[in-house]
């Protein structure tokens, strides 16, 4: 039986498919009447109409936040894409299942949608814990964090005793019954060994490269780079310019690629190891090398809970794991002294546990990671200190320094810059001091503009904002985590003057005198211009002569 490309879906996908599944009784036979259909001669006309479904149940209204509303048409549109481009043999087994689910929410159909699509499991994850999208796909997105379930302990099991055959026997290696957890690439199962030239048993995890992940996460690192090209082509020709979106998913997907790059991520794990050693109250894994392959890490066993699951705790306590958090991830990469300095790239929920027995935090999954320069920490300072001092000359500078705009040159940019580093100063009150995130989203802001910044850079931003998410949930509202890092500056001046005299030079510090030198008066002037502007935006037609 064929399936009638002359059927019109007014009503619902599964409407028009049960007919042509109606003679198949097992969901096997299903999943291979629906690729065939899919592979067919209608197979375009097929997943245009999947599309329009899959827009329908799970509308762009609920995927955009209100704030973001200017970009619904293009994600309605990458949606579409998405639908149109997944291989048969992946998209059919989610059209059989999506015809069994009724009475189901949009958001749960979202989630069994991307299953076992990598790519958009990813971005989910880092999408999770922003605060402008909808409370219901708030909490569905957050499952992903720690609530994938695609791959079963037998095929886990098989990849272990295949890859690490010699080792299972030399070091009597017990494999535990059930996976510990699961995310987007890779599964963790615990098991106990017996180290070299120990009589003990020991504990530890394996994290297991998922056996569909290879040829999958080709497919969606690809996808992504197509979509980049479709949406930049389209638009073109309708006068939109989204070169630079092109490039932010372009670079988004080689990032990504790193996921499933162990040795890498075993390499710096030992690097993090050296680096967060020293620092009190944070545990980073170790890795085994004698059990790790290039698809298999094994590591330190690591106890406790998701660290956004300790509302149970005192409040005290709750803003000290903030605090470890906040410091840990964004303050010490940013004050490094090191030549390049190694920071988290995926910061969210599922990546940070709690030691509750020995108070830690524990931070996990160093497979996405960046580096930021000495130049570019430099110019993030000098931003954020001359935030401090309202010098909207020097913050536009700095900025021109991090994206590389060279104002003579680039006047479109630079005038951009300029537009939103004066916006955000007209817009601060003038007794608040501002922190790190009003520099990242004054970043955010002028990425909007069309300004490119670099891919260290760019996930240096988005890892700040999933933090900000996590302290919020962590320790509530009334904690910022612009707070935090300024506080452990102040706590630690030692460190923190130590980290601004080796990134800072000689110039850098005579600007920062200058700049204090001249603070009152920018601050007056703009405490006796905000009334006059006021009355102008509030009576425009008044005259003034």
């Amino acid at each position: 039986m064929e399936l009638d490309s002359r059927i019109t879906i007014d009503g619902s996908w599964q409407q028009a498919l049960k007919p042509f599944l109606a003679c198949y009784v097992t969901t096997a036979e299903k999943i291979i009447a629906v690729q065939n259909a899919l592979e067919g001669p209608q197979g375009k006309f097929w997943r245009e109409e999947l599309g329009k479904w899959t827009c329908r149940v799970v509308p762009v209204e609920l995927l955009v936040p209100e704030v973001h509303r200017d970009w619904r048409p293009i994600v309605r549109e990458a949606v579409l894409f998405v639908v149109s481009h997944l291989s048969a043999a992946r998209l059919a087994p989610k059209i059989v299942e999506q015809m069994d689910l009724t009475d189901t929410s949009a958001e749960v159909r979202l989630l069994k949608f991307i299953a076992k699509v990598p790519g958009l499991q990813k971005i989910g994850q880092v999408l999770a814990r922003n605060r402008n999208l909808h409370p219901r796909l708030r909490r569905a997105l957050i499952k992903l964090e720690n609530g994938i379930s695609d791959v079963s302990i037998e095929e886990i099991r098989e990849i272990i005793e295949t890859q690490l055959q010699a080792q299972i026997k030399a070091h009597a290696i017990r494999l535990e019954p059930t996976i510990l957890s699961e995310a987007s690439v890779s599964a963790v199962v615990g098991f106990t060994w017996k180290p070299p030239n120990s009589g003990r048993r020991e504990r530890g995890v394996f994290k297991v490269l998922k056996p569909y992940i290879p040829s999958c996460y080709a497919q969606d690192m690809k996808m992504l780079e197509q979509l980049a090209q479709h949406l930049v082509r389209k638009h073109r020709t309708a006068g939109t310019n989204l070169d630079r979106l092109a490039e932010t998913l372009i670079r988004i997907r080689l990032l990504l690629q790193r996921e499933v790059d162990f040795p890498r991520e075993q390499a710096t794990l030992a690097h993090a190891l050296e680096e967060y050693r020293s620092l009190p109250g944070v545990r980073v894994p170790r890795v085994i090398p004698t059990l790790s392959t290039p698809r298999i890490t094994a590591l330190s066993f690591e106890r406790g809970k998701k660290v956004t699951e300790v509302h149970t705790l005192p409040t005290a306590l709750r803003v000290n794991v903030a605090e470890r958090v906040a410091n840990s991830l964004l303050a010490l990469p940013a004050l490094s002294r090191a030549k390049k300095s190694i920071f988290h790239a995926d910061p969210h929920a599922g990546n940070l546990l709690y030691d509750k027995q020995q108070n830690k935090l524990i931070i996990l999954d160093w497979a996405l990671t960046e580096q930021l320069t000495r130049k570019q920490r430099k110019d993030i300072l000098l931003l954020m200190l001359m935030m401090v001092l309202r010098d909207a000359d020097r913050m536009s500078k700095a900025i021109e320094e991090l994206c590389g705009v060279d104002a003579t040159r680039d006047r479109v940019q630079a005038s951009a810059i300029r537009r939103r580093v004066d916006l955000l100063l007209d817009k601060l009150p003038l007794t608040q001091l501002p922190g790190p995130m009003h520099a990242m989203r004054l970043l955010e802001q002028i990425a909007v503009e069309g300004v490119s910044f670099p891919l260290a850079l760019l996930m240096f931003r988005k890892a700040c904002f999933t933090l900000e998410g996590v302290v919020d949930d962590v320790a509530g509202s009334r904690v910022r985590i612009d707070s935090l890092v300024t506080s452990h500056a102040v706590a630690n001046w030692e460190d923190t003057a130590r980290g601004l005299v080796s990134l800072l030079s000689v110039w850098d510090w005579a600007a920062l005198d200058w700049s204090a030198l001249t603070f009152p008066s920018r601050l007056f002037a703009q405490a006796f211009l905000r009334p006059w502007i006021w009355l102008l935006q509030r009576f425009p037609n008044v005259d003034t002569a």
